[in-house]
């Protein structure tokens, strides 16, 4: 893959990640502000969970498109894997709501999509070379 290829399919997944993790998050902190003592009917969690993820989502999805901070970069795209394997197990567990299994089969698909943001970020966004150029 050339370098520009490489960057372009970076850039198209970051901004994926970022547009369905911020909004969706975003969705949540709205929900929360809509019914703050209601719990979410499919999935059994309380609403103040889904503020807690809401926040989360947004600053993650801030992280992974502001240049520098690598090290937070790793944490923030740690937190949108762990945040996407978790809801399609969370799905799963309650029979998987919803037409042919998309609460499940969404989020997986997106979690693939967050996998190759994270192994295609250019060498200015990763840990490994910014530790390498502080050595010099």
């Amino acid at each position: 893959m050339s370098l520009k290829s490489k960057s372009i399919t970076y850039w198209i997944t970051t901004a994926l990640i970022a547009f369905f993790i911020g909004t969706g998050g975003a969705g949540q902190i709205y929900q929360y502000a809509a019914n703050p003592h209601g719990i979410v009917p499919q999935l059994l969690y309380p609403m103040y969970f889904f503020l807690i993820l809401g926040i989360w989502k947004v600053l993650g999805a801030l992280t992974i498109l502001v240049p520098r901070y690598p090290l937070l970069k790793e944490w923030a795209y740690a937190g949108i894997f762990f945040d996407l394997t978790g809801a399609a197990a969370s799905c799963a567990a309650v029979g998987g709501y919803g037409a042919y299994g998309f609460h499940i089969l969404a989020p997986l698909i997106l979690t693939g999509v967050t996998i190759a943001s994270w192994s295609l970020r250019p060498p200015s966004r990763t840990i490994a070379t910014n530790r390498s150029l502080r050595a010099l």
